[in-house]
């Protein structure tokens, strides 16, 4: 099969509270923690018990159940308000420290975060894709965050061109076309992933109905979009990019064999292929933007569940037939991330394939229109600017050009894999995927054929796996549950005051800690009974579960008691349940 291209207690150092009337700094968003500074004249400033009890006493007149935590090196006293507290609520606190004689100060414990800035590549304003509010990714929004450090992502694809807007990016990877007349390097497999050329010369070259093409330079212009060196002054901005690019050539002249991608797909994710060295720098995001017709087959499905086994998230494009996914491959196999094309206007791309099988949408562009010429380019401005080159045949000078494709909204997703992972390392393929699908935003157009869970918004989702707090309008239950070894626990969360039935996208935050997740079965159940499992002893040997899960619950009553319940079905591995949210 050939594929192709898609497009404490004790005492504690004496407190330093200046002697100064209490500070009225009012909190404006949920607190978790004061922090609170007693005058050196004070007890408490000393001694830690007096603080744990003075916390207690004027929590307890508030209404809350507050504790000291700890010293901080300040001498100061850090109040824990015993989980995210409603800012009104938490000035009720405050109010009773700052009416003590004894209290320096009080104030809310709030964050701080880097200070991204609008990146000074000189294109930056042409990629839509990235910060647009209407069908833009919601990238920037993440970089305060993450930029994907320390991931290494995989393009299994045409090989790269040398670029200087990417090269800094650039970790060794490896040509694993065996053809060499496919290759144009003139041996078979070897570790230079340079990319030769994929044109054509003649119509009729590559198969019957195939056509004479240039250059496509296609695995630089997915490069640059997932990893692009960025406030370098010059051309585009990646996605991810802090992150690394590992190119993997497979595509050459008349496309590439299945045989060399599924060895690709195993070297890249840190497997083992006869007579090629092992992969130094195994990745843990692969994209493949390239497929062709027929379903999945058994050689790619193997290759991608061993990737996934490995810890590797393999991002696929849906295909640009217009038509459903499931009758392409890669995209529809399992274990994947399938990626539809959106455009501009936030609809599906009028060539994208479409189904139930796909599991999210991101920005492909369009450079032309549905009813304009096929072939011509009248929109290049609602397509995806990244790094190219102008050889038409042969590598040239470097360039930048817009491409339209489900090959260019895969590395969009690819990208936030990259950044998910850098942000928390712990996380496994799966809860990669559901964070992504679960903090999709609808599409503000229209999806013929289904889209999957919308289109990925990088900053939303960001925020998601790194939140320690529930989300804002949720219900959350904090006691840990011990789960042992071979049994089944529930906690419980009642909830009252949300008219009607719960919604279709039933938010259930998920925080297990556990040394082996592959052992337990996690299920939501309803007041009414009605079980919904959303984790089914998937992910091996993998620590914890700290997951966002969608579900569907609009059949049920929203009031009630509903249950987390959790069996684990093997011996040697136990953990406890540490918290859990809903969100309706």
């Amino acid at each position: 099969m050939s594929v192709t291209l898609l497009a404490g207690s004790a005492t504690a150092s004496v407190a330093v509270a200046t002697e100064t009337p209490a500070a009225t700094v009012a909190p404006t968003a949920p607190v978790e923690n004061l922090i609170v500074g007693y005058k050196s004249s004070a007890t408490e400033a000393s001694s830690n018990t007096a603080a744990a009890d003075d916390a207690t006493a004027k929590g307890k007149k508030a209404g809350k159940k507050t504790k000291f935590d700890r010293r901080l090196g300040t001498g100061a006293a850090l109040v824990n308000l015993g989980g995210a507290t409603a800012p009104a609520d938490a000035a009720n606190v405050m109010a009773q420290f700052r009416a003590d004689p004894d209290v320096a100060y009080v104030e809310p414990d709030t964050r701080a975060y880097a200070m991204a800035v609008t990146p000074n590549d000189t294109e930056y304003a042409k990629q839509w894709d990235l910060f647009e509010s209407t069908a833009g990714m919601n990238v920037p929004g993440a970089w305060d965050t993450t930029t994907g450090s320390g991931v290494t992502v995989a393009v299994i694809d045409t090989g790269y061109v040398a670029h200087s807007d990417v090269a800094p990016n650039i970790v060794a990877g490896y040509d694993f076309i065996s053809t060499s007349s496919e290759a144009r390097d003139g041996n078979g497999r070897d570790s230079n992933p340079a990319d030769e050329g994929d044109w054509n010369a003649t119509d009729g070259e590559c198969g019957v109905g195939s056509k004479a093409s240039t250059s496509s330079w296609h695995g630089t212009h997915v490069a640059g979009t997932i990893a692009a060196a960025t406030n370098n002054s010059k051309g585009v901005a990646g996605i991810a990019y802090g992150a690394k690019i590992q190119p993997v050539r497979v595509l050459g002249k008349c496309g590439g064999a299945t045989s060399d991608i599924v060895d690709a797909i195993t070297w890249a994710s840190g497997g083992s292929v006869a007579g090629v060295p092992a992969n130094a720098t195994p990745a843990k995001v692969i994209n493949m933007s390239l497929g062709g017709s027929g379903t999945c087959g058994t050689s790619y499905q193997n290759a991608i569940n061993a990737a996934v086994a490995r810890g590797t998230t393999v991002v696929v494009a849906a295909g640009n037939s217009n038509a459903n996914a499931s009758g392409f491959s890669p995209a529809s196999c399992n274990n994947v991330i399938n990626v539809a094309s959106t455009n501009r206007a936030g609809e599906r791309s009028y060539y994208s394939n479409f189904g139930t099988i796909i599991d999210i949408a991101a920005p492909g562009g369009e450079t032309r229109r549905a009813t304009d010429t096929p072939g011509t380019v009248t929109t290049p401005e609602n397509a995806i600017l990244s790094t190219l080159n102008a050889g038409t045949t042969t590598p040239g000078a470097e360039s930048y050009k817009p491409y339209q494709g489900t090959s260019m909204a895969a590395p969009h997703v690819a990208g936030l894999a990259a950044l998910l992972k850098s942000a928390k390392s712990s996380l496994t393929p799966a809860q990669i995927e559901a964070a992504i699908k679960a903090n999709a935003r609808p599409l503000p157009g229209t999806c013929t054929g289904g889209c999957g869970a919308g289109i990925a918004d990088a900053a939303a989702t960001v925020a998601a796996v790194t939140s320690t707090t529930p989300p804002t309008g949720g219900f959350e239950n904090t006691t840990d549950v011990a789960i042992g070894d071979n049994t089944t626990v529930e906690s419980s969360i009642t909830v009252s005051g949300v008219t009607g039935n719960a919604p279709a996208t039933l938010k259930v935050g998920v925080n297990i800690v556990h040394s082996y997740i592959g052992d337990l079965k996690v299920d939501l159940v309803a007041p009414d009974g009605t079980v919904y499992t959303v984790h089914n002893r998937s992910g091996g040997s993998t620590d914890n579960i700290n997951q966002v899960y969608t579900v569907n619950a609009s059949s049920e009553v929203a009031n009630g008691t509903w249950k987390l319940r959790v069996n684990d079905n093997a011996g040697g591995d136990t953990g406890k349940i540490d918290s859990w949210n809903l969100t309706f």
